[in-house]
């Protein structure tokens, strides 16, 4: 039951942020002077989706109604929701589809050949990390333009947990916010496929705690499983680098991702980078 109430809770708060993010006019409504709120309303969501407005207003209030794949398609067209969008709603609404979640004390096994793929990227720093954004593997190039996770013990080696409380990763992205946002919308896309896994719930109620910010972020409700984006560093020691963020996952059973960094052609970061690692 409480999984389900967890469920039900981060589909309520998703639909809601969906439909702030759509202005009446470019959907055909007039925007009125009495709305209190950015975006569509319930009613307006329902009627663009062709469902009653009493139904989607339980959907959206997180009530366990029953749902069907072609609704929920008429209400993801309505939303404009993009393809890792809909995947999510399609999980929150109908429940998880994926196998059972692996124990959260249970290690990732990385097998030698991705171990050698990510050291052959010299000039190139590649982070693989788990499900859970737990950081299973790198390479010297990431240990020098991140920080140095040799010196950060295992069960506090969590990407998204570092990037709010460590003061050296705050300062190293030139538009920190953003930079966040794109690991919250893979990380996002995960809750969905496991949401029945407890441990998301645990970490993200830590997170809240911990960090004022993560809270403003995770509401954003952004969703994607593979952004790709120009990345500005500000690093202590090399100065300005750009990054192209190639972010992609790993074949095979253990649902890992790589993460590769690769310096951006029309700079000067991969000499910087090669003289970070020269002096390592």
């Amino acid at each position: 039951m409480m999984k389900d109430q967890g469920r039900l809770q981060a589909l309520s708060e998703f639909l809601k942020a969906s439909r702030a993010k759509i202005s009446p006019e470019s959907v055909g409504f007039a925007h009125g002077t009495r709305r209190r709120t950015p975006g569509l309303r319930r009613e307006e969501v329902a009627q663009l989706a062709g469902v009653s407005p009493t139904w989607y207003t339980w959907l959206e209030q997180g009530r366990d109604i029953q749902v069907s794949t072609s609704v929920l398609d008429c209400v993801a067209t309505a939303l404009q929701l993009t393809v890792d969008e809909r995947k999510y709603l399609f999980a929150l609404a109908m429940g998880p589809v994926s196998p059972a979640a692996r124990s959260k004390d249970e290690l990732a096994e990385i097998s030698p050949a991705l171990i050698k793929i990510i050291q052959e990227l010299r000039y190139c720093p590649a982070i693989i990390t788990d499900r859970h954004y737990n950081i299973v593997a790198w390479n010297a190039a990431a240990s020098q333009v991140f920080i140095n996770f040799d010196s950060i013990p295992y069960e506090q080696r969590n990407m998204i947990s570092l990037l709010f409380t460590r003061k050296e990763l705050r300062r190293l992205a030139v538009n920190w916010e953003d930079f966040v946002s794109g690991f919250l919308a893979i990380f996002r896309a995960y809750y969905g496929q496991y949401v029945e896994d407890e441990w998301y719930e645990q970490f993200i109620a830590e997170m809240n705690r911990a960090a004022p910010e993560f809270n403003t972020l995770w509401q954003q409700s952004k969703v994607s499983t593979a952004p790709e984006v120009l990345i500005e560093f500000r690093h202590a020691k090399a100065g300005k680098m750009l990054f192209h963020l190639t972010s992609f996952q790993v074949q095979g059973d253990a649902d890992l991702r790589c993460s590769i960094y690769t310096p951006a052609p029309e700079s000067n970061t991969e000499n910087k980078l090669r003289r970070l690692l020269e002096r390592q």
